[in-house]
């Protein structure tokens, strides 16, 4: 039998959130799709846990036209209403409708940086911000990096994207590593 693997404290025992956490989280994630993916889901989450909208997520993803920002900047009141009345997803309207404007801005930023990647990781200076958290406790909810993304990304429009929310996105997206020093993957998110 293999060995237990240690993981961080706020993992638990859903196969889908150690799953999420032993492949994705803290990854640095360079894709403008899964970049605008995760700023979609974590607009959604806000509010509510991370495994709610992790169960959700093959429905967004069928949802969002497999978070194809453009597709999802041209949504039309008619999807809009057909989205809420979507039970696969968090029917929220003001979260759906975040998800549609925030697409529209997303591309206006590709046009200006050339990608949201290169917009992006400006806040950590292009390369992850590693920390080294003995405990879950320990970590920060905001940033003051956070909370210049989420200045920068109020200022452009884009709603839902309060620091809290920006800063489990550089999380979720490798922009820091947040795994703590005990974890399996705290040496090698990538």
């Amino acid at each position: 039998m293999g060995e237990a693997k240690t993981r961080c404290g706020w993992v638990g025992d859903d196969s889908l959130y150690q799953a999420y956490h032993d492949t994705e989280w803290g990854v640095p994630v360079h894709d403008d799709r899964v970049l605008f993916e995760f700023l979609l889901l974590e607009g959604a989450q806000a509010g509510l846990s991370w495994i709610t909208v992790l169960r959700k997520r093959e429905n967004y993803r069928r949802a969002f036209a497999g978070f194809d920002v453009a597709k999802v900047a041209a949504f039309g009141e008619r999807k809009i209403a057909a989205l809420l009345q979507d039970p696969g997803i968090i029917r929220n309207r003001l979260k759906v409708r975040s998800a549609v404007d925030n697409a529209r801005h997303f591309i206006e930023i590709q046009r200006e940086f050339g990608s949201f990647d290169a917009y992006i990781w400006q806040f950590v200076e292009g390369a992850p911000k590693i920390n080294a958290w003995k405990s879950h406790s320990e970590i920060p909810a905001t940033t003051p990096q956070s909370d210049a993304m989420s200045n920068d990304l109020k200022k452009r429009g884009f709603k839902f994207v309060g620091s809290t929310i920006c800063y489990a996105q550089m999380q979720a997206t490798g922009m820091v590593n947040d795994h703590t020093t005990d974890c399996f993957r705290y040496r090698f998110p990538s």
